[in-house]
């Protein structure tokens, strides 16, 4: 197989002559902001980048590329986090849906509604909630972050206890293929049950299959009521301990519970403006707990009640009395995810383990961290209810950058290795891309790669979609 070269002069015309009113861009001033994902730490300059406005451009572009064997990444936001959608050296064509960003319908009887691949997520959700109803999916980025981006990497965050992943959510898909064909599974049925489920192939996918450009996503009745608590406790394990009381006892009306060490807390104290110890002493465990519901309940009493039941494992605690007090306890979270790296580079993870073996991943992670780099600071925190943690690993100031990439080398290898002794995944919700493909491949059997490799024959014979994202690269090839 012969390794394609980057496309000719002629055929970038071509391709602008498919998009017209500036949707192809090739000056080096315009590339620029294609160029670089959200935390700064991919980069790739595109030869163009395509912009299509429409299913039908989108398709004419993709027929086009497949014919000429043109390589392409799609790309959102830029707020993935292991280089899936920034271009790779060698010459690839950049595809932005940041102009397929319409939202096509809502229906408040359906709870659902349409969106095109290039709405902000953010957009969406205040579209929703027009309309009283909720997308619950929710994360820092929500604000730059693009549907279809969160589509192809199977987006989570904090809502997950209680509405799942993004693939929970997606009714129905439009996505145009490798070789420019549309298939239309944009539905909004809940019950169909006629042959496979192709939707989920595409879901997590991060552009390797095809590039979806709409979606239909599932809504539910926006809450009335919204209850946030920040709670202290003695250790992980007595944080697990109290999940498995509110999962039980708030039932489906707990929405979110997430953990966050003593560091993190420290974090935001000195990050953050006017954000004093939240409590009234320093505890080495502390969970943000938020129940919602609508309707008739009386939430406020649920949570409190429920409070007073756990004295034996909850230390101290504070309840917010209004929903500005509840957005400022969430601040302690982001603020700490927003600056733990002081501004400057750090290792991300995002593993997950089986919920009931988090507290003890979480000692023996720690204790092999410090073993192995002592000099290194470890922000841990995460998404209780699916086992999803965040350790990351923040370098001592002033280190070089050979030795920071020797530092991140060997953190993952001991974060990674805990993992797998406790039957984990290296990826909960940030996906492989380029960034964890080696560790996933060492990772990965025979007969799951067979099949991954498979699959990607079969829906991108060329291998121009994503090339070398998840799978280990692969020339593009003339067979078909």
């Amino acid at each position: 197989m012969n390794a394609v070269p980057p496309p000719s002069a002629s055929q970038i015309a071509a391709l602008a002559g498919l998009l017209p009113n500036g949707g192809l861009l090739t000056e080096e001033v315009d590339l620029a902001r294609y160029s670089r994902d959200w935390s700064g730490d991919h980069f790739g300059r595109p030869l163009a980048v395509a912009r299509p406005s429409s299913v039908e451009e989108m398709s004419a572009l993709m027929r086009f590329c497949h014919a000429e064997r043109i390589p392409v990444v799609p790309q959102g936001g830029l707020t993935g986090l292991v280089g899936a959608a920034v271009a790779a050296d060698g010459g690839e064509i950049v595809i932005s849906l940041e102009r397929m960003n319409k939202i096509r319908s809502i229906s408040p009887i359906d709870f659902a509604m349409v969106v095109e691949a290039g709405c902000i997520l953010e957009d969406a959700k205040r579209e929703a909630e027009a309309s009283d109803c909720l997308l619950p999916i929710t994360f820092g980025a929500q604000g730059s972050c693009r549907i279809g981006g969160n589509v192809a990497t199977n987006a989570g965050g904090f809502n997950v206890l209680r509405y799942g992943m993004t693939r929970d959510l997606v009714l129905g898909l439009e996505v145009v293929l490798a070789d420019g064909r549309i298939w239309n599974g944009l539905k909004v049925l809940r019950k169909d049950n006629r042959g496979y489920d192709l939707k989920q192939i595409f879901i997590g996918s991060e552009g390797t299959l095809g590039i979806v450009t709409a979606a239909a996503l599932k809504l539910f009745p926006k809450p009335t009521q919204i209850e946030t608590a920040l709670v202290g406790l003695r250790s992980v394990e007595d944080a697990m301990a109290l999940y498995a009381r509110a999962r039980r006892d708030c039932s489906d009306l707990l929405t979110a519970f997430e953990l966050i060490l003593r560091v993190g807390i420290q974090i935001t104290m000195r990050e953050g403006k006017d954000f004093p110890d939240p409590l009234s002493q320093p505890y080495p465990a502390y969970v943000l707990i938020e129940v919602s519901s609508g309707g008739l309940i009386d939430l406020s009493n649920m949570l409190l009640g429920f409070l007073g039941s756990v004295e034996d494992i909850v230390e101290d605690g504070v309840i917010a009395s209004t929903r500005a007090q509840g957005e400022r306890l969430w601040l302690y979270r982001e603020i700490m995810v927003e600056r733990q790296g002081r501004g400057g580079r750090y290792l991300r993870t995002d593993v997950s383990v089986p919920i009931s073996r988090l507290a003890d991943f979480v000692t023996d992670a720690l204790a092999a961290l410090e073993k192995a780099r002592p000099d290194a600071l470890a922000v841990t925190y995460g998404h209780v209810g699916d086992g999803n943690i965040h350790l990351n690993v923040v370098p001592p100031e002033g280190m070089g950058i050979e030795a920071m990439e020797h530092l991140f080398e060997q953190a993952e290898a001991e974060i990674f290795t805990v993992v797998d002794r406790y039957g984990g995944s290296i990826s909960a919700e940030h996906g492989i891309g380029r960034v964890k493909q080696k560790a996933f491949l060492e990772r990965i059997d025979p007969v799951t790669l067979d099949l991954a490799a498979g699959i990607k024959d079969a829906f991108d014979p060329r291998h121009i979609l994503s090339n070398g994202r998840i799978l280990a690269p692969a020339a593009a090839v003339d067979y078909r």
